[in-house]
């Protein structure tokens, strides 16, 4: 079972790629279980969400205290200690990955290199925001540019399933509303743009572009 969890503010949609990446999971034919965590419904909040991805039954829930890999959205996570679980790369696996959602390396401590060295841990830095600026005008898409990296970087699911699962999200297929909170944030996204093709279009070029930089990570 591979587990990810993912670390933001509130406002990033942490909890809405969740879903997404859920759902693509179950489109590949596995099994996926996603659960959000979130305190005060407020932008800049701490929010997680954690995933579940298995070819077998999974019977686990709640918070993932042992993930696999760790989505970072937002440097503050890091430097600021917004997040709910201190230090932030906490139970992470062996051989595990880490994405941060930022445009410069950030330096960690001496004693976290360490302790991330020592289990094979791979820390990768993606400006998301940047590509969701760049690509889709308009940063309310970097949790999509994150997705993008995540596949860029493993082979969790497909990228054909991510974006058949993106399309029923902003489609009005998917009925899943994590909160008011996050409904509103579907709807702040879908104000961008005049029609909802022209919103999966860009967000389906954001998913590419992200993914396309990331794979380069790798050479």
């Amino acid at each position: 079972m591979q587990s990810i969890r993912m670390s933001g503010l509130g406002g990033q949609g942490v909890v809405t790629a969740a879903h997404i990446l859920g759902g693509a999971a179950v489109k590949d034919g596995k099994n996926a279980t996603v659960n959000p965590f979130f305190g005060a419904e407020k932008r800049l909040a701490p929010a997680e969400s954690y995933v579940r991805i298995s070819n077998d039954d999974i019977y686990d829930t709640g918070e993932i205290l042992y993930p696999n890999i760790i989505m970072i959205y937002h440097p503050d996570v890091i430097l600021m200690g917004k997040s709910y679980t201190m230090p932030f790369f906490a139970g992470i696996k062996k051989n595990g990955v880490i994405i941060v959602n930022s445009d410069r390396k950030i330096d960690f401590d001496k004693d976290d290199v360490e302790k991330l060295d020592a289990l094979n841990v791979k820390v990768y830095f993606i400006s998301a925001t940047e590509i969701a600026r760049e690509v889709g005008g308009t940063d309310l898409s970097t949790n999509i540019a994150m997705l993008g990296s995540l596949l860029g970087i493993t082979d969790i699911v497909s990228i054909q399933s991510m974006q058949k699962s993106l399309e029923e999200r902003f489609g009005g297929k998917s009925k899943f509303i994590a909160s008011g909170t996050t409904a509103a944030l579907d709807d702040a996204v879908k104000k961008q743009y005049d029609k909802i093709e022209k919103l999966i279009s860009a967000n389906t070029s954001i998913l590419n572009e992200s993914f396309n930089r990331a794979k380069s990570l790798l050479k």
